[in-house]
């Protein structure tokens, strides 16, 4: 499995990027992908997931309403389109597969606990 995350970079308070990952390797057909993110040797934080089975969307509270995750089935490429950004949104942000979501309730916790794997980061920094 190859996931290969890009798009980061420095943004202004307030300001907008779009995180893409390139997902390749696998062939189940109902997987969740999604990322999560990482500052220093701090824990990961889970910011959004997408389920391919249903479309469901999830993500973290902090950033609801500013963040939007899609994919384009085509090009086998997931997007975080990140808004209204802040310096606290800051952070190491990584594209992540849980390749066995299973049935039943899904959620983001569930996402961190059940990832099978992960790419390379990409480095957002949200600063003036």
């Amino acid at each position: 499995v190859q996931l290969q995350a890009s798009g980061g970079g420095l943004v202004q308070p307030g300001g907008s990027v779009r995180l893409s990952c390139v997902a390749s390797g696998f062939t189940r057909d109902q997987v969740v992908i999604g990322w999560f993110r990482q500052v220093a040797d701090s824990e990961r934080v889970g910011v959004s997931c997408l389920s391919s089975k249903d479309g469901a969307t999830y993500y973290t509270d902090s950033v609801k309403g500013r963040f939007t995750i899609s994919k384009d089935n085509a090009n086998n490429t997931v997007y975080l389109q990140m808004n209204s950004l802040k310096p606290e949104d800051t952070a190491v942000y990584y594209c992540a597969i849980d390749l066995n979501p299973g049935s039943g309730s899904y959620s983001l916790s569930r996402f961190m606990g059940g990832m099978d794997w992960w790419g390379t980061g990409t480095l957002v920094t949200v600063s003036s």
